[in-house]
């Protein structure tokens, strides 16, 4: 649905140089004196399908609030991904907390074969070939960092090579 509104925009003219992607929205609530605070948080995954990705999670009193803030949060914290061609340059394991997430390498035509949280980091990276297994923890947040401290301890594909040419 929100990848309808922002094609929308685009049929419009109004041009956004990030895909963002909306993994979870939940309702919390917060005990007040006088009764509860109810409030909205998001977690949305943006990328240019190009390497360059961030997350972030923040609320609001509303929906589009919360999302809002969360593209905004989420620009102030990317990184690029080191990629070889449609895939990514070596195999890699990371643990967040009690989530741990493999990434390894696919042929060109595999596809992306990864859970939904995975798969919405992936796909804003622009990474097309790709295994992955998430392991321990369903809890969206934390798989979701475990994949960005995967991404981020990749090497550069040329430095890659040099290191296995030595093992």
């Amino acid at each position: 649905m929100q990848r309808q509104k922002n094609q929308r925009r685009e049929d419009r003219g109004e041009r956004r140089e990030f895909e963002q992607t909306v993994v979870e929205v939940s309702r919390v609530t917060r005990v007040v004196a006088g009764g509860k605070r109810m409030r909205f948080r998001a977690l949305v995954v943006i990328g240019d399908k190009k390497g360059l990705i961030g997350m972030a999670v923040k609320k609001g009193a509303d929906v589009s609030e919360a999302v809002n803030k969360a593209v905004t949060a989420a620009k102030k914290h990317m990184f690029r991904v080191p990629m070889a061609g449609s895939t990514i340059p070596h195999e890699v394991r990371a643990k967040f907390k009690a989530s741990k997430i493999l990434l390894k390498p696919a042929r060109p035509g595999t596809g992306v074969i990864a859970g939904g949280s995975v798969r919405a980091v992936v796909e804003a990276a622009g990474i097309s070939d790709i295994l992955s297994k998430m392991l321990g923890s369903s809890n969206k947040i934390n798989n979701i960092k475990a994949v960005f401290e995967a991404l981020k301890t990749l090497k550069a594909p040329r430095q890659a090579k040099k290191e296995e040419a030595r093992q």
